[in-house]
């Protein structure tokens, strides 16, 4: 049986760790192969590391192939949603690979919004073309499309994260230095704490990362840090700020009463020196 071993296929989802090697490899030479490799044509789709131990230690092992991928697309498609499906991976992994399933399907409609607009333009009336035999049985063995993830909420509930996770994924995988997000996919750190780290410029976060989980947790600490300040200054400026103002307001008021009581008792003096002038009239 010839099987080829697409590198790029074999490097499309994360390697195991040497840890979860081993123990395959134990397994499998306890109980056999027991989950047949997965062929599309002849190229090895899924169970390289099945297929790897096997070819090593000369057991056999089963095959079984996937006739409905039309596309490499279909290929990861189908490798991403496999893996999804497992409860083994990490949360980061499982984050990265949602992400990556969003930009397959978004490149593909808008490919088929393109084609369906050449088609409109170059079709003479509006009608469908007519099916034949050939084209119903390909399209029934094909791949159903999968649903489109236009939104966080959606990827994090392909992902089964939170969408703030989510959040936080996508910007370790745009800002993030290599180091880091080793740091991040083998478990040393937490997403929370490769997020805080990927607002460092890059010398600092390959320094951290090369220190280890201790100094990544301080880098973490610091950036939050430096982000609360700015908000406890602006919530203490404007506490300073509303109690100059009730301060302002106070001496106003009370500069208004003392300036209404004078007026008060010059009006009494006025109403005073009048009943007086009245009295001494009527007297006269």
């Amino acid at each position: 049986m010839n099987i080829v071993v697409n590198e790029e296929l074999k490097a499309y989802i994360d390697p195991m760790t040497p840890e979860e090697h081993e123990a395959l490899e134990r397994s499998i030479l306890t109980e056999g192969c027991r989950d047949a490799l997965v062929l599309w044509g002849d190229v090895l789709v899924d169970g390289h590391n099945r297929y790897g131990i096997c070819q090593k230690h000369g057991l056999p092992f089963q095959t079984v192939q996937n006739t409905r991928f039309k596309t490499i697309e279909d290929v990861h498609l189908w490798m991403i949603d496999q893996h999804l499906g497992r409860r083994s991976i990490s949360d980061f992994l499982r984050g990265v690979l949602a992400l990556r399933k969003k930009d397959i399907v978004d490149e593909r409609r808008a490919r088929a919004l393109v084609q369906t607009a050449s088609s409109d333009d170059d079709a003479p009336f509006d009608a469908d073309p007519p099916a034949t035999e050939a084209s119903a049985a390909a399209n029934a063995s094909a791949l159903p499309p999968p649903a489109p993830l236009s939104s966080r909420e959606a990827i994090a509930r392909a992902a089964r994260l939170s969408s703030n996770q989510v959040v936080m994924i996508e910007k370790i995988q745009k800002q993030a230095a290599p180091e880091l997000v080793a740091a991040v996919k083998s478990g040393v750190i937490s997403i929370n704490t490769a997020a805080a780290v990927a607002s460092l410029p890059t010398e600092e976060q390959v320094f951290a990362a090369n220190a280890g989980k201790d100094e990544l947790k301080q880098a973490a600490k610091r950036v939050r840090e430096a982000k609360r300040r700015p908000r406890d200054e602006s919530a203490e400026s404007n506490s300073s700020e509303a109690a100059a103002t009730e301060t302002d307001a106070l001496q106003f008021l009370q500069q208004r009463v003392a300036e209404l009581t004078a007026e008060n008792a010059a009006l009494q003096r006025q109403v005073a020196e009048l009943q007086a002038q009245l009295a001494s009239e009527a007297a006269s």
